[in-house]
């Protein structure tokens, strides 16, 4: 069983617009609802791989039950943790030449009760679990440091918890040494604090987070693919897309780690099952989460002669 940890969920609206112009009445193509939040999308992937998940996540107002109400719809099953305020509510708008505008909202402030309410969820729901995923960010009433305690706790009960988040909470938990933490490059160039430039340049930034504390880093680098870092090596995976099939990236970041996870979470074969999941993702629309049948496990290659000179082709400033 692989156990989410989303602190700060939210229902996702996705419209697919032909393009967006500032000031205009713009006509959707396409909509959909769906339930939202780093770990939540990892639990959603997780089902559509036909294993179990428990998605541990603040609900609160009709959005909160709407998000409930669409993860038990998805097989999911839900440990909520009451909150008193309304659970965020995010729009994305795709238009057809791939481009994503993301409207984020800050989301409810958890009381210091709602907070030990949490953790202690995690704690009961964890006794099971062969992974606890602890992703996106964190909401206001949680200090930079509460992914650290989180991953402690779970070493403590002798998990092994894999971390998708970035800037000040992800440095504070690299201290307590999680198995796996998952950056995207841009997250990745906060944490080291320099750009990053080409693929050579994403694996040194991972074996430095390695050196901080990580276990592992799964690195994705978007239409470049997906560098893994660990104890025994490196690798890079990558996939064949056709630029005109992709159709949105929402999630695709979490998809992958659900594959990475559902493969055992270590070595090249759950790095290619990483990459088949991200390649997957992005050709569905909004945040819909790859099923088996999605995959594309021939079109993945994966290997341990990493192109370190190959430029990135969206370079991280």
């Amino acid at each position: 069983m692989i156990l989410t940890v989303t602190p700060n969920p939210s229902l996702d609206r996705t419209y697919e617009v032909p393009s967006l112009d500032r000031g205009e009445v713009v006509r959707a193509t396409g909509e959909r609802v769906d339930p939202g939040g780093k770990g939540v999308n990892v639990s959603r992937a997780v089902a559509a791989a036909g294993q179990r998940t428990v998605a541990v996540l603040p609900l609160g107002g009709a959005p909160g039950a709407l998000v409930a109400d669409l993860l038990d719809a998805q097989g999911i099953e839900v440990a909520p943790v009451p909150v008193a305020g309304a659970t965020r509510s995010n729009i994305a708008l795709a238009e057809a030449d791939g481009v994503l505008t993301k409207i984020n909202a800050p989301g409810p402030e958890l009381s210091a009760a709602e907070e030990e309410l949490l953790l202690e969820t995690v704690r009961d729901r964890s006794r099971d679990a062969s992974w606890i995923a602890c992703c996106g960010s964190l909401p206001r009433g949680l200090a930079p440091s509460w992914y650290a305690a989180l991953v402690a706790r779970a070493h403590a009960a002798g998990v092994r918890i894999a971390l998708d988040t970035s800037g000040p909470a992800l440095l504070a938990a690299l201290r307590e040494r999680p198995d796996v933490v998952k950056p995207n490059a841009e997250e990745l160039a906060g944490a080291v604090g320099r750009p990053l430039a080409t693929v050579g340049d994403a694996v040194k930034a991972a074996e430095e987070l390695r050196a901080l504390g990580a276990g592992a880093v799964l690195a994705s680098l978007g239409a470049d693919g997906q560098v893994l870092v660990d104890g025994s090596g490196a690798w890079f995976g990558s996939a064949r897309v056709a630029t005109a099939a992709v159709r949105s990236n929402v999630g695709a970041g979490d998809a992958s780690l659900a594959g990475f996870l559902i493969a055992g979470g270590d070595g090249p074969a759950a790095l290619a099952s990483a990459v088949a999941h991200g390649a997957a993702a992005v050709q569905l629309p909004g945040s819909v989460m790859p099923a088996p049948a999605d995959l594309e496990p021939a079109a993945v290659t994966v290997t341990a002669e990493i192109p370190m000179d190959r430029v990135l082709s969206e370079p991280v400033p």
